[in-house]
């Protein structure tokens, strides 16, 4: 047992303090607890608190007599014993019967403190029973709140249900589809991460639930993939039965697909949700579309190039333009094929921006991610807009993008790759009949091709968007075969060309060589756009061949081989002169015949002159060939070269000089046929004769001083005059 605060000297010593001045000696003290019991109200626990006091027992000595106190103090704030309350006690005896009962009181103190030790422990258990409570309140109810949220995310509204699983496709149901799309796809990303917590993931109700919905979702999927083949087929069935849509005997009709696209934007925004339910399933879908929509566009394309070869009246003009058995001028009133050019033309100018329009649309319609094939307002052809009957942005759906990403410009190149095989099966076939036009003109006048390749080519510098690759392919193509076309044209005539030189004998002026400068001035008549090159190309391989050809036939006769060649050179540039002023490549050509001309003339005059005069002039070659050897003045002593020698060579050439130049003149106008020429070519003939002349009377001149020979003037004279 503890000790008794009765046997206490420090405290002894602080209620001596507390009395100090008083003259009283503590005889006892004691710690005690001031209360009113146990039994107050729980409310009141406070105010029955036991508080601390201390009593104390003191005597006061007055001589013999001895007084006695009881006092009771208590503790100020600052812990420091001050005097309470005083009472005097009249009988000391009763002194020791209070030492006594302290004992007493300091047990059942004791007794006290280890109950109420215990008390305190049982309210600390409640406490925290209590608190744990509270905590457990907490989060049953928001244990509570989160699983009737996962419950609300669970439940499958049964109007949805009922429009997933078995509902109609009808026009005027599809608003309700949609929803049942949205919510569909809402609650299935709401049962995925991040949007749903991954320990739900786990729960045998979310698994199960998530099963249903995918079960839901392949369900709607496949029920709606299948109608729209179906829708698609038939629209397009329905448009081919009714032969009102298509071109007739009498009338072309331009394809109209405004009421077709109008259908089909009815289940826009569904592809766009089946899209986000099941991507895999559009590569179906747009096969269908592809293969049904092909069958009209073909139906089309075939109906309106019949009726317009049909409609279209235009002579047949000959393919042979440098035959050498035709007569000379038969193509030169060949008869006007504009018709034909313009027929090809309205081909494209329908056509061409009805597949981009197609290709754009579909692109759109069937949620490619790809950019816009034709910007609104944007060219297609170079300077039309998009197809005339439909609005300018008629492949804008009229739908927002469901991913809410409508700024997204890029492109993925796997996206595109498979928008350009579905537009492959969308126009698979069409090129046929565009095919068939540019034969069908090809075999009415062959040089339409050059015009028709300059539209061809005029469209296909408009067709710049991605997109719209399957298109330029087709103009690409277009131009392949027109090119095709027109070389075989060019082959031809090449080959028309090279049958010249089989004949015996050629006098003259060739046919191809006149043909040629008719068949060029057509052909720039034809030419449009960036048509310039494949006509130079054709002028460069014609008139190689003629050049080539001309050689070869020259070679057969060698004895009139210049007379031939300068004749023909002579009347390729007269023929060319207008068109070589203002088309660069006959400009070279027409230089290169101009240089051949004079190499030509120039041997062909020689040949004449020393035919007359050989004579003459071998005199004077041999007098050139010992200058460089020997000096001047040892040339007359030479075998051959004497005075003597000069006299009789003089004597033989000059002495009938003017009859000589008569037979020169003879010689020069006797195989001529291009009597044009004779004048130029006789003025060329005097020209050489004279400068030979005026080399040799300088020789004699420096060599033989003494002698005297008819003058350069005398000779210049003698010419002018004949």
């Amino acid at each position: 047992m503890a000790k008794s605060s009765a046997d206490d000297e420090e405290l002894r010593r602080a209620c001596e303090a507390a009395i100090e001045g008083t003259k009283q000696k503590i005889v006892m003290s004691i710690r005690v607890a001031k209360s009113r019991g146990i039994w107050g109200k729980s409310g009141k626990l406070g105010r029955q608190m036991a508080k601390p006091r201390v009593l104390a027992l003191s005597t006061k000595s007055k001589g013999q007599r001895t007084t006695a106190f009881l006092r009771v103090l208590k503790y100020s704030n600052g812990g420091v014993l001050e005097p309470a309350k005083l009472y005097k006690l009249k009988h000391l005896s009763k002194v020791e019967a209070a030492t006594n009962c302290v004992d007493d009181m300091d047990e059942w103190l004791g007794i006290f403190n280890v109950k109420l030790r215990h008390m305190r422990e049982d309210i600390a258990s409640i406490e925290t029973r209590n608190n744990q409570l509270e905590m457990q309140s907490v989060n049953n109810k928001g244990l509570i709140e989160e699983l009737d949220k996962l419950l609300e995310r669970l439940r499958v509204p049964s109007e949805y249900a009922a429009s997933l699983t078995g509902g109609s496709f009808d026009e005027a149901r599809m608003l309700q589809n949609i929803e049942a799309c949205e919510w569909l796809t809402d609650a299935l990303r709401g049962l995925e991460a991040p949007k749903l917590d991954r320990n739900y993931a786990k729960m045998r109700a979310v698994k199960e639930k998530r099963a249903e919905l995918e079960k839901l979702r392949s369900t709607f999927v496949r029920r709606a993939s299948e109608f729209l083949r179906n829708y698609f087929a038939s629209l397009v069935d329905f448009m081919i039965s009714d032969k009102s849509y298509f071109s007739q005997r009498g009338q072309l009709k331009r394809p109209d697909h405004a009421d077709l696209r109008y259908k089909c934007r009815t289940y826009a925004r569904l592809l766009q949700h089946l899209k986000s339910l099941d991507k895999n399933c559009l590569g179906a879908l747009r096969k269908a579309y592809c293969g049904s929509l092909n069958l009209l566009l073909r139906r089309e394309a075939r109906e309106f190039a019949n009726e317009l070869r049909a409609s279209t009246k235009a002579s047949r003009n000959p393919t042979v333009w440098l035959e050498a058995s035709t007569g000379s001028g038969h193509n030169s009133n060949a008869a006007d094929t504009s018709t034909v050019s313009d027929a090809y033309s309205k081909m494209l100018t329908i056509f061409i921006p009805l597949l981009v329009d197609e290709s754009s649309f579909f692109a759109h319609f069937m949620c490619f991610e790809v950019p816009a094939l034709v910007p609104p307002g944007g060219l297609v052809n170079g300077n039309k807009t998009a197809y005339d009957n439909d609005d300018v942005n008629d492949d804008d759906l009229g739908i927002m993008d469901i991913d809410d990403n409508d700024s997204k410009t890029g492109k993925s190149s796997a996206e595109l790759a498979a928008l350009n095989e579905s537009l492959q099966d969308l126009l698979e076939g069409i090129q046929e009949d565009f095919y068939a036009v540019v034969d069908w003109a090809y075999k009415i006048d062959p040089l339409r091709c050059i015009s028709m390749h300059g539209i061809t080519e005029r469209y296909l510098s408009g067709q710049k968007a991605d997109a719209a690759g399957f298109v330029r392919l087709l103009l690409g193509d277009l131009e392949s075969r027109i090119s095709t076309q027109f070389s075989r044209f060019v082959d031809e005539a090449c080959h028309q060309i090279e049958r010249n030189e089989r004949n015996v004998k050629q006098m003259g002026v060739l046919s191809y060589i006149s043909r040629f400068a008719t068949l060029a001035t057509r052909m720039e008549q034809y030419i449009q756009g960036q048509s310039r090159d494949l006509v130079d190309q054709a002028y460069t391989k014609f008139v190689s061949i003629m050049f080539v050809t001309l050689e070869k036939i020259a070679q057969t006769d060698p004895k009139n081989a210049d007379m031939f060649l300068l004749e023909n050179y002579a009347a390729f540039q007269n023929s060319l002169y207008d068109l070589a002023n203002v088309v660069p490549t006959l400009a070279k050509f027409y230089h290169q015949a101009s240089e051949a001309y004079e190499q030509a003339c120039t041997r062909h005059i020689a040949v004449i002159i020393y035919s007359q005069f050989d004579r003459l002039f071998q005199f004077a070659r041999r007098i050139e060939d010992l200058m460089y050897t020997i000096t001047p003045e040892e040339i007359p002593f030479q075998l051959g070269l004497s005075k003597m020698d000069l006299r009789k060579m003089v004597k033989s050439s000059l002495s009938a000089v003017d009859k000589n130049i008569s037979i020169m003149y003879k010689k020069l106008q006797k195989n001529l046929t291009s009597e044009e020429l004779l004048p130029s070519l006789w003025d060329k003939c005097k020209k050489e004769f004279l400068d030979k002349y005026e080399s040799f009377a300088q020789l004699v001149a420096k060599i033989y001083p003494t002698e005297t020979i008819p003058s350069v003037v005398e000779m210049k004279e003698l010419l002018a005059s004949m």
